[in-house]
């Protein structure tokens, strides 16, 4: 019986001497925390456009597949404290702040394998959680849950790193191809216009709208986060409903240990969904919570492959699937009580700590994350002097830096 041999993983960040150990927390006991009856999220601000999703792909199917798009259009990835919003709310909301994505990892953090960090600063009774500048933070992990995850060398297609990039690029425009776009096409528009466009940007700007929210953790702790939609859709009595759409991908059915989805999927959706569970845990449990957290009525899954198993710049769409996120928790066993707890022992920890900068980091072999003091003046480059109301250049068009290249922009 021959055991694969585990290549050990690079941590996300290097600890440097100066970096002071505070906490260790393994999965098994952050697994048994728990904060009950945490009410949603309520709106404080709700902010730009979504277009509708277009029905007819809820007809994709193997027979009847239809090619992955390149759609060019601007994603912002705005962190915490670049956000002119969340500047705004830290003077009358909250006391704790950051988006749905960091919120998301924390909470899952105990269905990581790879290493990812968190950076907190505390001012006085706030915290602010934030994303590294130019990191992977945002791109999407392949098989991480996997019991053999990939392992292949940085230049294959099938690295890990290659894999994220392809499986970010599918879910990016995924989401947008499955809109009804075009300029006689309705949109649903919120109060307020999308605070990241710019004007100096050239390109469109990708379907979202974000919703910053507020929750109570008890104990004088109050939570505002940036949420996301990415489409519209009108439900069969007329409702309008909020979406999150996600891209699950195959990429090598045979190195992934998976099922062929062409073979499956029409016939056994049930046994491809169960085997993305396994091998992408971490990847649907985030999903499913910054669905939750947002209050988005449906998650549509999306069903894309590779066109040919070795070419990863082509794909086409499989089928699609919907979920409502409340039952969709329930069927992966998420379950939000332990998610918000693990949260608040964080919270709770870092409030007791003397002013200054924090970081979480998952260790890269081990099933732990560990809280740091570090220098206040830790990641800080240069050009970080912008003015107050310059809107943050953290936007990234895809399609300029996939397949092709090894940079990605944050």
């Amino acid at each position: 019986f021959f055991q694969p041999q585990i290549k050990i993983r690079d941590a996300s960040v290097t600890v440097r001497p100066d970096w002071v150990t505070i906490e260790e927390m393994d999965f098994p006991r952050l697994g048994k925390l728990s904060l009950p009856n945490i009410k949603d999220g309520e709106d404080i601000i709700c902010c730009g456009e979504l277009e509708y999703y277009d029905k007819s792909y809820d007809r994709v199917n193997v027979k009847n597949e239809k090619p992955l798009q390149s759609v060019n259009r601007i994603f912002h990835t705005v962190t915490t404290t670049d956000d002119p919003i969340i500047r705004k709310l830290t003077k009358t909301e909250g006391n704790v702040y950051a988006t749905d994505a960091i919120l998301a990892t924390i909470m899952c953090c105990t269905r990581s394998n790879y290493s990812w960090d968190i950076v907190i600063e505390k001012l006085g009774d706030k915290l602010f959680f934030d994303k590294r500048d130019n990191t992977e933070f945002d791109l999407l992990t392949v098989n991480e849950t996997s019991v053999e995850p990939p392992q292949d060398d940085g230049n294959s297609p099938n690295s890990p790193r290659n894999l994220a990039l392809e499986a970010t690029f599918i879910n990016h425009n995924f989401s947008q191809q499955v809109l009804r776009t075009g300029s006689g096409e309705p949109r649903y528009k919120f109060d307020d216009p999308n605070p990241f466009v710019s004007e100096e940007e050239d390109g469109e700007v990708a379907s979202v709208a974000y919703r910053y929210r507020k929750w109570d953790l008890g104990g004088g702790i109050v939570l505002v986060a940036r949420c996301e939609h990415d489409a519209v859709v009108q439900s069969p009595n007329g409702e309008l409903q909020f979406l999150a759409i996600k891209a699950l991908n195959e990429w090598d059915s045979k190195l992934a240990n998976g099922v062929e989805w062409r073979q499956k999927l029409d016939t056994q959706r049930g046994a491809v969904l169960a085997n993305e569970l396994r091998n992408n845990a971490c990847k649907l449990a985030k999903w499913t919570v910054q669905a939750l957290l947002a209050g988005s009525d449906q998650i549509k899954f999306g069903y894309v492959s590779r066109a040919h198993v070795r070419d990863n710049s082509k794909h086409v769409i499989l089928g699609t699937q919907q979920y409502k996120p409340h039952e969709f928790a329930t069927q992966i066993n998420l379950n939000m009580d332990n998610a918000w707890g693990i949260l608040r022992c964080i919270v709770d920890i870092v409030m007791k700590q003397k002013d200054g900068k924090y970081l979480i980091m998952k260790d890269p072999n081990k099933p732990m994350i560990r809280l740091y003091d570090i220098p206040d003046n830790t990641f800080e480059s240069d050009g970080e002097s912008e003015s107050e109301d310059e809107v943050p250049s953290d936007s990234v068009a895809f399609q300029t830096l996939y397949p092709y290249t090894n940079s990605a922009k944050r």
